[in-house]
């Protein structure tokens, strides 16, 4: 077997379908949840990661990244702070955002008030949930648990939009299973 690329991306498969997963040097550079199919899934991580990274067998830090999120999309409580992102193309706000948000538990949501409110400048939630929407990293980055005001889910980026939201946090336990039964179409249990 070749030895473990210092950059590359793969798919890998979870509970809410196939993902994708980029990698280089500093760490993680991209996640993308699953789309209609795996070329969309690699053009939606390409795009995150800013580059088309080639094919190639992870590294043990990306083997354990992955098994992080295939554990936490089959309902173990993860939080996986331990997973190295590489953030030099976010920028410093968004960076404070997402490290903020990796800070919510698994089963608990924070609006997109209370992030801003947290961070020093209530005024800034429509820009906590455009960091949110822009987020790479999901769901190393747990957008998924930050909603809108009132218990509304808010947007959500990832194919299925809210209810894969609410799915991923009924996955979590944050609510009750039977609103998002049955599952939206082209995602499986």
């Amino acid at each position: 077997m070749d030895a473990p690329a210092a950059r590359g991306h793969c798919l890998f498969d979870t509970a809410i379908g196939r993902c994708a997963i980029a990698w280089g040097p500093a760490g993680i550079v991209a996640v993308q949840l699953p789309e209609a199919d795996d070329a969309a899934t690699r053009r939606r991580l390409f795009r995150n990661a800013g580059e088309a990274l080639p094919a190639a067998e992870p590294p043990p830090q990306v083997q354990d990244a992955i098994a992080g999120v295939v554990a936490l999309m089959a309902g173990e409580r993860r939080d996986l702070l331990e997973v190295a992102l590489d953030m030099a193309r976010v920028s410093a706000f968004r960076q404070r955002v997402y490290q903020f948000a990796r800070r919510i538990p698994p089963g608990q949501t924070r609006t997109y008030g209370e992030v801003a409110q947290a961070l020093g400048d209530p005024p800034l939630a429509r820009a906590v949930g455009q960091a949110m929407g822009a987020n790479p990293f999901a769901p190393i980055v747990p957008c998924h648990r930050v909603m809108a005001a009132g218990g509304q889910p808010g947007g959500f980026s990832a194919r299925g939009g809210a209810m894969t939201k609410l799915r991923m946090l009924g996955i979590e336990g944050a609510l009750e299973p039977d609103l998002f039964d049955p599952p939206p179409p082209g995602l499986s249990r």
